[in-house]
């Protein structure tokens, strides 16, 4: 899951054009909406009809207020039969959320993707909230942006998704997000079509960069490389996106057993996405450590790191090289791929679980006195006695106690009452 940019054009002509950035609603991504809002001029809050506020809602509403930004609210789903459009607004009335008709001030648009109800008046609502800001667009150099993606592609190399926000965007410009530099080799709007230069608001798709840009990064543009590279330093100190567990073996807690992970994804933000949802699992005897992280595909070297650091190959939304297959099982390394986050987090949960020791629980069931021997070999006994308490089990462990002491742990392996055999016997 990512954020996606696209724009529409309004109104049937060249302007107003509109930049949506559409950010996933599962919980796992609770970063990267707030990555999408922060870099919005308006947010619309979409609340299912059917479904009313729920934990992403009220989340989204936090960031919203948290950033300032005007809303708008699309109830959605109005077309299905649970739908219940004035439970919303109470709801969201409950979160500080007062629509126009409740009396607040913010607007509220209902619709229907299904029906096509209700988008054109959303486009004209959301198009007057911004002339009522008063937004403009800031043309001036340098360039300036956020990332908003960046993945490994086969042929092109590192690519990153940019949303410029201010100045022109040109081929041939050099770019710095963070610590990375690259200069611009070719740039693609979000329909794939090539471009020379891009406007501030729209979102393009560059390559050239040497190393992949951290998701949410701002960038600026430099007349020079050198100059690039002066900015390049000067952003040495930043935190760096991902705060994996990487403990050094110094580091770690001798009385915990570590699961040890190499971690391939997609894009930028599934490992964003990753990170969050392990930093959810936590325990005072168990723990995770990354050995090494990354986008693209599963590789030997992947496999040769899991098999050096004794650690697992985990995959999300990625392929693994026949090679890197091959040797992963010539070297018992645990490899696996998943398409769903919450399937993932689950097989990781399980694998340190996997780590912890069995836990032995005691329950006596009963007391038996041993009134006779029977019979007595190398590999069992045969005796006769009275349950003085509880009951006698067949298939249970008996402890047996003489002078206080315990001389021996048994299997019961059979009971027999008046000659008949029975599972168990009682008092």
């Amino acid at each position: 899951m990512l954020i996606t940019a696209r724009q529409v054009c309004w109104m049937l002509s060249a302007r107003p054009i509109f930049t949506f950035l559409d950010t996933p609603g599962h919980e796992a991504f609770s970063a990267i909406r707030s990555r999408g809002t922060k870099v919005a001029d308006v947010a619309i809050l979409v609340v299912a009809a059917d479904e009313s506020v729920k934990p992403q809602t009220q989340e989204a509403i936090r960031i919203i207020k948290e950033e300032k930004i005007p809303v708008v609210v699309a109830i959605s789903k109005i077309d299905k039969p649970g739908a219940n459009v004035q439970k919303v607004k109470q709801d969201l009335a409950g979160e500080e959320i007062l629509v126009e008709d409740w009396g607040g001030t913010v607007p509220v648009v209902e619709i229907s993707a299904k029906e096509k109800r209700g988008i054109n008046e959303l486009l004209d609502m959301v198009l007057l909230v911004a002339e009522l800001e008063d937004l403009k667009e800031d043309r001036s150099l340098p360039a300036t942006g956020v990332i908003i993606e960046s993945n490994l592609d086969k042929r092109r190399g590192y690519v990153a998704t940019a949303l410029i926000r201010k100045g022109i965007l040109s081929v041939g410009d050099w770019i710095v997000a963070g610590t990375i530099i690259g200069k611009i080799k070719s740039m693609e709007d979000f329909t794939g079509n090539r471009l020379e230069t891009a406007d501030p608001s729209q979102p393009v798709l560059i390559t050239g960069w040497t190393n992949p840009p951290d998701i949410g990064r701002e960038f600026t543009t430099a007349l020079t490389k050198d100059l690039a590279q002066d900015i390049s330093a000067s952003n040495i100190d930043l935190t760096p996106l991902f705060c994996f567990l990487k403990a050094s073996h110094t580091q770690m807690d001798p009385s915990k057993k570590y699961l040890k992970l190499v971690i391939k994804t997609d894009v930028s933000s599934s490992l964003e996405a990753i990170e969050a949802a392990l930093k959810q699992i936590k325990s005072e005897e168990i723990a995770y450590t990354v050995l090494s992280y990354d986008i693209g595909t599963i590789s030997d070297s992947d496999v040769r790191t899991a098999v050096a650091g004794g650690g697992s190959v985990i995959g999300f939304r990625v392929s693994v090289e026949t090679s890197a297959r091959k040797l992963a099982e010539k070297e018992h390394v645990n490899l696996a791929t998943f398409d769903v986050i919450y399937e993932l987090i689950e097989y990781i949960r399980k694998k340190m679980a996997g780590l912890l020791d069995a836990e032995i629980r005691r329950e006596v069931l009963g007391k038996v006195k041993i009134l006779a021997v029977f019979k007595k070999d190398a590999r069992a006994q045969v005796i006769g006695g009275r349950v003085l308490s509880g009951k006698l089990v067949r298939g249970a462990f008996c402890d047996v106690i003489r002078d206080g002491q315990s001389v021996m742990i048994a299997k019961v392996g059979q009971v027999q009452q008046a000659k008949q055999d029975v599972p168990e016997v009682a008092e």
